[in-house]
């Protein structure tokens, strides 16, 4: 493998962290901001969420069969942020609406492309330890530029993170030109053994995974549990007069998370192979029910810091663990990507449905209820796993029990 592509790809996963989610927990205040309503902000967030689900299962195929990953990625990029600069300019209901549904599409084909360059990259052997580096490049982009994010919006109002995405996509672009196209080998980037032919797409292979199945429901529900909790822990700050800045608060919560996942994802990555891949996904499960309780419990501002430390925790193990266990369920069958599709497809839909959900449930009740049926819908997941142990930790899966 190329020293030169790896570096080029932990630079292009710094960087693309503040790309592809656009305004990310910044999207919530800019438009309670200006006078949008939760339940309104929850349903056009659903609305991208819905778009990315329809693409996402067609990301995984295309990034399967694709022979230019480089390139697709970096068309994307542009797109993301091209349509995210048009909110800046407008936030009439179609226009917010457009922006959402374009980014979420786009949004969809990034972790399967990432995916599929690092397993083209360091086949399946390597794989583990440099997602683990992927995904804390990944953080540690996060992290920079919350922490810069958090300047802006505190000298410059909101509008400034425009700019700030801009130079981040550009930067993305240039470190994608530093990965070798001739060091992605396009087999082994879709799971094949060497010198095997390449298969024509077949979702019946996927759809006969069990396994693969049962780690898409428990993180379907993961995800309704946790894509709101975040945006809603803003918007209640923004909703409070006279509390904090708002803008501030949404990068520190941002800052929070993504110090403690740098350090969990290289720790997840030298621990698969002792520790087991159920065992560890069975600790992000444990997590969650525990930071929507935290967030039920208290208003108080300062609360996010605990709940904070606890999403780093989860997202860091999830991020390296959930893409490592797919690649070892479907080795050899030439899926890989379309199998992550798949159960990126089902955390989508939890995703997808969580403002939608907690957004009602704020605006009807209160945000404290929306955070104790976040903690429940969390305990389900958790309990999910628990039941399916024995489908879910076989020896073909090289878990360490």
């Amino acid at each position: 493998m190329s020293i030169r592509s790896l570096q080029a790809l932990c630079l292009t996963s710094f960087f693309i962290a503040d790309v592809r989610d656009g305004l990310g927990p910044f999207l919530g205040i800019f438009l309670t901001q200006r006078h949008w309503q939760p339940d309104d902000i929850g349903l056009l967030m659903t609305a991208g969420g819905v778009a990315g689900l329809l693409a996402t299962l067609p990301a995984g195929f295309i990034t399967d069969a694709s022979k230019n990953k480089r390139l697709i990625l970096a068309l994307l990029c542009v797109l993301i942020t091209s349509t995210t600069l048009l909110l800046w300019l407008s936030q009439a209901n179609a226009v917010v609406a457009f922006s959402q549904i374009v980014s979420g599409i786009c949004a969809a084909f990034v972790g399967p492309l990432i995916t599929g360059i690092t397993l083209g990259l360091t086949g399946q052997k390597g794989f583990s330890a440099q997602m683990g580096k992927n995904e804390a490049f990944n953080h540690g982009g996060n992290f920079i530029t919350a922490l810069i994010a958090g300047g802006i919006a505190w000298y410059w109002g909101i509008g400034g993170i425009f700019i700030l995405m801009t130079c981040t996509m550009l930067l993305t672009l240039i470190a994608l030109t530093g990965i070798r196209s001739s060091d992605i080998d396009d087999n082994a980037a879709r799971g094949l053994e060497s010198g095997a032919s390449a298969q024509v797409p077949d979702f019946s292979v996927l759809a006969k995974n069990k396994p693969l199945l049962i780690t898409g429901l428990t993180l379907l529900l993961f995800h309704l549990a946790n894509a709101a909790l975040l945006p809603m822990l803003s918007m209640r700050v923004a909703a409070a007069p006279g509390a904090v800045n708002p803008g501030l608060y949404a990068a520190a919560t941002v800052i929070i998370s993504q110090l403690v996942m740098i350090p969990v994802a290289i720790w997840t990555a030298g621990r698969i192979d002792r520790v087991g891949y159920w065992r560890l996904i069975m600790l992000a499960l444990l997590v969650m029910p525990v930071r929507a309780a935290l967030a039920a419990s208290s208003a108080a501002p300062l609360m996010m810091v605990p709940v904070q430390i606890l999403d780093g925790v989860a997202a860091g193990v999830l991020g390296v663990v959930v893409p490592s266990f797919i690649v070892v369920l479907l080795r050899g069958n030439g899926h890989v990507n379309a199998g992550q599709s798949v159960v990126m497809l089902m955390q989508g839909v939890g995703a997808a449905m969580s403002p939608a959900l907690t957004g009602m449930i704020a605006g009807h009740y209160s945000f404290a209820t929306a955070f104790s049926v976040l903690s429940v819908i969390a305990l389900t997941a958790l309990l999910i796993w628990w039941r399916y142990a024995p489908l879910l930790s076989p020896p073909s899966c090289m878990e360490t029990r």
